[in-house]
């Protein structure tokens, strides 16, 4: 299923892809039954970086899944989705029965792709379905799997090609129908689209709203405006946010020092650096880092205020 790449005692591992001999080797499906016989208990609790997109439903008993430092619950109708570079951790996979998927980021054609935001790194985590749509989902799921456990006499490439549409069906269906979201669709404005586009570009270079909105042509009421709109927060919040979560990625996966994590998002100083993420999070990011290697061992997610 993945390749871990081990990093220093306490962080997270990177986990590559690498599918069994004799199919696909972009894309896996499998049960969560199948998952427990691999891995077992061990190691699926300690907090993980796929290089790859995970996408997980349950067909039975109730999930707790952390992606990005953030809690899921996930039960019977709902999906979670997990892309490239994000964080996870798994929770207790002894009382549940679902399915996983796993695919490289180039598996499926570039229009779908886009359509589906693959590569958007605001777009939802989890996805809820009810009545004919999370019957279709049912479906899509079930032929999807069915195609890739029993090919029969199917060429590989073939086999590749059926996977490839017929993952396309499902990822566009989630895409497009059953984002959990608060209040109107993150990116449907587009001053919000342009601002948070802008921020994925230069966060690590520029912290301040008034510079986005001037290099923009806005002023920053308006883009603050748009951005409470779209997102549920006001500009500086949602800058606020994209720098803290890289700040997090990189206090728990790397080796860095305060100092050279603070360098790498734009700070002037460790000490600028440790106030900002203190102030946002009420943790130092030494304290952060330590609870974080805490909690990995006993299963646990780090608290905050």
């Amino acid at each position: 299923m993945v390749k871990n790449r081990h990093t220093r005692a306490g962080d997270i591992r990177d986990l590559d892809f690498s599918a069994p001999a004799g199919i696909p080797d972009e894309v896996e499906v499998m049960s969560l039954r199948q998952l427990r016989s691999r891995t077992g208990r061990t190691g699926l609790g300690t907090p993980q970086r796929p290089t790859f997109h995970h996408l997980l439903t349950l067909e039975r008993g109730a999930l707790h899944h952390t992606v990005d430092f953030t809690g899921y619950d996930l039960v019977p109708g709902a999906w979670l989705w997990v892309r490239p570079g994000q964080v996870q951790q798994w929770g207790d996979l002894s009382d549940v029965d679902g399915t996983l998927i796993l695919f490289e980021p180039a598996f499926l054609e570039p229009s779908t792709a886009i359509s589906a935001g693959l590569d958007d790194p605001h777009a939802p985590t989890r996805y809820t379905f009810a009545g004919a749509d999370q019957q279709r989902l049912s479906v899509a799921t079930r032929h999807l799997a069915g195609v890739f456990a029993g090919p029969g006499s199917l060429p590989l490439e073939v086999r590749r090609t059926m996977l490839r549409h017929l993952l396309a069906v499902l990822v566009l269906q989630l895409a497009h129908l059953g984002a959990d979201t608060v209040g109107p669709t993150p990116g449907s404005d587009d001053t919000f689209q342009r601002f948070r586009d802008a921020l994925e570009r230069s966060f690590t270079r520029v912290h301040k709203l008034d510079d986005y909105a001037r290099s923009l042509g806005y002023s920053a009421r308006t883009l603050s405006r748009a951005t409470q709109a779209a997102a549920g927060v006001n500009g500086k919040e949602f800058i606020d946010q994209r720098i803290i979560l890289e700040a997090k990625r990189l206090l728990a996966h790397s080796g860095h020092t305060a100092a050279q994590v603070a360098a790498r998002l734009g700070f002037v100083s460790a000490t600028n650096f440790s106030k900002y993420f203190h102030a946002r999070t009420g943790l130092t990011p030494i304290a952060f880092r330590a609870g974080l290697t805490a909690a990995a061992r006993s299963g646990q997610t780090v608290r905050e205020r």
